[in-house]
């Protein structure tokens, strides 16, 4: 099957040695009908490639359900995508690296100036000694005696004219998935990946009769996503690394022939790749033949901004 690359920035910046970077242009109506992916950063902690870290949003006819993850320049992708953080029911993080966390107090300040009042579950992993648990995460950027921007700390009890968050956290060591989140609509499970020392995520969003799975960053040493992988309609991983990765890399992500593997034992509708990075883009086509060389089906590069539906070609 054909590659399916997108049309947004990045797509020829390999040949181009990132000499050229095109913007990114809104996709008008993603998810206006059924669900949907939205990419909204496919790109990962350096800023050399045109790409916002990494953000995904979940549509269901028309409205942005859930968003997972707010890397540096989401919080413009958000806006340019037409999503309201009305609408949200659920910000989902895989964890608290800058290029998946940095953006979310600039996106939530600007609930101060949407309609919403009602509290917004945000959810995460807990901590160590690297990272902050879910609750200190929020409390570091928020907390009125100490917190980053204290002067949002009405989020942390829904005052001052700003909605209240309500943490939700899963253990990063969770090896059956934890339901996150439940209403009429969409259920959210979470289970624990390996990312090296840093606790880490993957995500399931299951909304009428589809399923979107989000891996979060990982290196596949622990098969706890592999259940609800399993015949998704997408499933997005990150191949932020080559094939020839040395050790510290392989013990954070996954080489692209473990990619292949992996999403040739789930078999799903799509699989996208996403967090891409200058030493997974070099020399791209040689990195998608090492996923080519386990996995046959539908699969896309993602571009900020892409709309992926759950049906169609």
């Amino acid at each position: 099957m054909a590659v399916n690359r997108g049309t947004g920035p990045g797509t020829a910046l390999a040949a181009l040695l990132f000499l050229v970077v095109p913007q990114a242009t809104a996709v008008e109506g993603c998810g206006a009908e059924g669900v949907a992916l939205q990419v909204l950063g496919s790109g990962g902690p350096i800023a050399d490639d045109g790409r916002a870290g990494s953000g995904y949003l979940i549509w269901h006819d028309g409205r942005a359900r859930a968003l997972v993850d707010v890397g540096g320049g989401v919080f413009l992708r958000f806006g340019e995508a037409g999503a309201r953080l009305e609408d949200l029911e659920l910000l989902a993080l895989t964890h608290f690296h800058t290029d998946h966390a940095a953006d979310v107090p600039a996106l939530l300040k600007g609930g101060y100036f949407s309609p919403r009042r009602r509290a917004l579950a945000v959810s995460g992993p807990d901590g160590n000694r690297l990272m902050p648990g879910m609750e200190g995460f929020l409390e570091a950027l928020f907390a009125p005696d100490g917190g980053a921007f204290r002067y949002l700390d009405g989020f942390l009890e829904g005052t001052q004219g700003l909605f209240a968050l309500e943490p939700i956290t899963v253990s990063a060591a969770a090896a059956q998935p934890v339901e996150v989140w439940r209403d009429d609509g969409m259920v959210v499970h979470a289970v624990g990946v390996h990312h090296g020392p840093i606790p880490t995520l993957g995500y399931a969003f299951e909304l009428a009769g589809r399923r979107i799975v989000i891996s979060g960053d990982q290196n596949l040493s622990t098969k706890y996503l592999a259940p609800l992988a399993a015949d998704a309609d997408v499933l997005v991983m990150p191949m932020a690394i080559p094939e020839d990765a040395g050790s510290v890399a392989r013990n954070l992500h996954a080489t692209p022939s473990a990619i292949g593997r992996f999403a040739g034992a789930a078999a799903p509708g799509r699989l996208v790749l996403s967090h891409l990075m200058a030493r997974s883009l070099d020399d791209l086509d040689g990195q998608l033949a090492r996923v080519r060389d386990h996995y046959g089906g539908a699969l896309t590069v993602a571009e900020d901004l892409q709309c992926i539906p759950t049906h169609g070609p």
